[in-house]
């Protein structure tokens, strides 16, 4: 009896055995499955530490942005195209993490865990993917940033689709240069984080709507100060305006971006209203990823050791308070859209090498970043900003709304600021919004507007 204890014990162990070993095979299977048929040395995928092998990828209408033409990887025709839109696209070695040929790389080449590359040999190319991207806009934009580095993003603010993507420094993928350029492989409207500036007002404004009954009716102050320009006394030191202002409403205020006026709103807001505010419109929250894969970094905001003279930095967007491009995008178009954000995608659609539809984005909200009223009455200020300051001229037939924002990035006198603009057209046949950001530029006025204006010129025509 004893013998045959044994014997079930040993039967035992060693099914148990199996099973666990079953069971971390299947595991590794599925966890690095994918990772083993990606590798470089993969041929039918690779060629020259490149991707050689898979789908194309195409622009809204259609026009080719990246396909593979006898096992090599190869771009649009047109060499501005191909710099606008690198970011977005990726490059074939995969250093751009964000771009669709890295991030998306499983649907490019048609891998499934079930079936690997099968389909990838069978039909000799992987699933096409198609963009949201306009290549036009897209170059437009390029152009407009005239050789300075930065960020241009338009999106269509009901559906959330992202027209225009365009981070700089950039490269022809045809002819990489020889050596490193810093942020040449960084996307920086996902992945990059700003100062905001002035366009931080915008926040600071919808929590003085939202907590202030009186705010219309108020009277700011903005003093003169010893070099000539305004300022305020803010706690134990002051926050210094751009120009003398005297005395002014809250719109004027906002028209004239005067700093003294709106460290005032923020001290007599507080850390909490301020920061309540910042949080339900997404700050120091990760947004959803873009098609449920490229992640974005999170815009800041942290109140929690600010004195008096820190918040007041901070309600004019200084301080420690950092945006992301792609957050602030989607905050304009909740303004424009009702205060409701909705999700911003790339990718409409991808399909297999045999036509059918393996992926369609539908439309989802990310929730809402302010309430219809609040944003409403912010809609009034910014439509009143473009009217009052920065020209109607400047966005014709656009009806366009906006702020400009001029962030100072270091404490040196001969350092350069950023310039940034945010805005969005009003106009129902131009549903869109707009993100500049031009580093180590000058005042937002000369440089991101402009920029802004041709490129939603750019975008009116695309759909005229």
């Amino acid at each position: 009896m004893k013998s045959i204890s044994r014997r079930a014990l040993t039967l035992y162990l060693l099914i148990i055995a199996f099973l666990i070993g079953s069971g971390f095979t299947y595991y590794n299977l599925a966890v690095n499955s994918n990772k083993w048929a990606m590798n470089r040395a993969n041929r039918h995928l690779y060629s020259g530490g490149g991707l050689a092998c898979a789908g194309d990828i195409t622009d809204r209408n259609g026009n080719i942005l990246a396909t593979t033409n006898d096992g090599v990887r190869t771009y649009s025709e047109d060499k501005s195209v191909r710099m606008a839109t690198l970011q977005t696209v990726g490059d074939g070695a995969g250093y751009i993490a964000s771009g669709i040929q890295t991030a998306f790389k499983d649907e490019l080449t048609g891998y499934t865990m079930l079936d690997g590359v099968y389909n990838l040999k069978r039909y000799g190319k992987g699933n096409d993917i198609f963009l949201t991207l306009d290549a036009d806009i897209c170059k437009a934009a390029l152009g407009a940033m005239n050789g300075y580095n930065g960020v241009v993003g338009v999106m269509n603010y009901k559906t959330g689709e992202l027209v225009c993507i365009v981070s700089t420094p950039t490269f022809d993928p045809l002819n990489k240069p020889s050596e490193e350029i810093e942020g040449m492989y960084l996307n920086k409207f996902f992945k990059g984080v700003y100062t905001p500036g002035s366009t931080f007002k915008i926040l600071t404004l919808a929590s003085g709507i939202e907590n202030i009954s009186s705010l219309d009716s108020e009277i700011f102050r903005c003093e003169l100060g010893k070099n000539g320009k305004g300022q305020a006394l803010i706690g134990e030191g002051y926050v210094f305006c751009s120009g003398y202002h005297r005395s002014l409403s809250i719109e004027k205020a906002f028209n004239e971006s005067c700093n003294s006026a709106f460290a005032e709103l923020a001290v007599r807001l507080g850390t909490e209203k301020l920061t309540a505010t910042a949080q339900t419109a997404g700050f120091n929250a990760q947004m959803p990823k873009i098609n449920g894969k490229i992640s974005c970094s999170k815009s800041t905001l942290n109140l929690n050791d600010a004195t008096e003279l820190d918040l007041g930095w901070a309600g004019i967007g200084q301080y420690t308070t950092l945006i992301n491009p792609c957050h602030m995008l989607s905050l304009v178009s909740a303004i424009a859209n009702g205060g409701t954000a909705v999700e911003p995608y790339v990718i409409s659609k991808i399909t297999s090498p045999d036509g059918k539809n393996v992926y369609t984005y539908e439309k989802k909200e990310i929730g809402e970043y302010f309430t219809p009223s609040t944003a409403e009455k912010l809609k009034e200020y910014m439509r009143s900003n473009v009217k009052n300051n920065y020209g109607d001229y400047r966005f014709y037939g656009l009806e366009m709304c906006g702020k400009t924002g001029t962030a100072e990035i270091s404490d040196r006198e001969d350092a350069n600021p950023n310039a940034l603009f945010v805005g969005f057209s009003t106009n129902p046949q131009y549903p869109y919004s707009i993100i500049v950001v031009v580093e180590d530029s000058t005042y937002s006025i000369r440089t991101a507007v402009p920029v802004a204006s041709k490129v939603m010129a750019a975008v009116k025509k695309a759909n005229g």
